[in-house]
């Protein structure tokens, strides 16, 4: 058995972390961004798949690209973000099952045979794979501004369709019309002054059943 986390670092990970709007001009780093996603990898895929993928929009130019497809009320606190993440996931995660599931690699043949489990495995377990990104962003001192808000469409067109990819990408990573966006996310350090009150969470009996 392992050593229950300090109070310390549940408070970091959960009690005292927010979703932040407003943002430190502190830039976020390569070797951070690299720090961040060899931490979050780690966690549990169904059949190891790994379906996520994540770009990372820190430059003008990527933000600029980005701002048309943000909803109104995000463009702000998105254009002022360090960087902002685009959880994605790419309908032929399969082709790596072989790589990542070495014991059952007739894994893959599933998934190529039933478009619909794929579809249902990428955007869960993409789901997921933001969520530890989230997670692990936290314990490395990072802070998080998950969001909805934008047109998933018109995102898919601008950063994953044909003659999109990007420079010093490689192409395999941008399979035209099979990576779709999940979610974003906006990565900083915030500004802590500009955080509203926070708001109230369902009790224990209001959100679970023990049976």
């Amino acid at each position: 058995m392992r050593d229950p986390l300090t109070d310390e670092a549940l408070d970091q990970l959960f009690r005292e972390a927010r979703t932040h709007a407003a943002w430190l001009d502190n830039p976020v780093t390569d070797d951070v961004l690299r720090q961040l996603y060899d931490l979050m990898k780690w966690g549990p895929t169904s059949a190891n798949a790994n379906p996520a993928r994540f770009v990372f929009l820190r430059s003008p130019e990527a933000k600029v690209r980005l701002r048309p497809i943000l909803s109104p009320g995000n463009v702000q606190k998105t254009m002022t973000a360090p960087v902002t993440v685009i959880v994605a996931y790419d309908l032929l995660f399969y082709e790596k099952v072989p790589k990542l599931w070495p014991h059952n690699p007739g894994v893959r043949s599933m998934f190529e045979q039933n478009p619909q489990l794929v579809e249902v495995t990428a955007k869960r377990n993409s789901s997921l794979q933001g969520a530890y990104m989230m997670m692990a962003a936290r314990a490395i001192g990072l802070d998080c501004g998950p969001m909805s808000g934008f047109d998933n469409a018109k995102l898919d067109e601008e950063f994953f369709g044909a003659g999109k990819e990007c420079d010093g990408c490689e192409q395999e990573f941008f399979p035209a019309g099979h990576v779709k966006s999940n979610f974003l996310c906006n990565l900083g350090y915030g500004d802590s002054s500009k955080l509203r009150q926070r708001g109230p969470r369902l009790e224990f009996q209001e959100a679970c059943n023990i049976l």
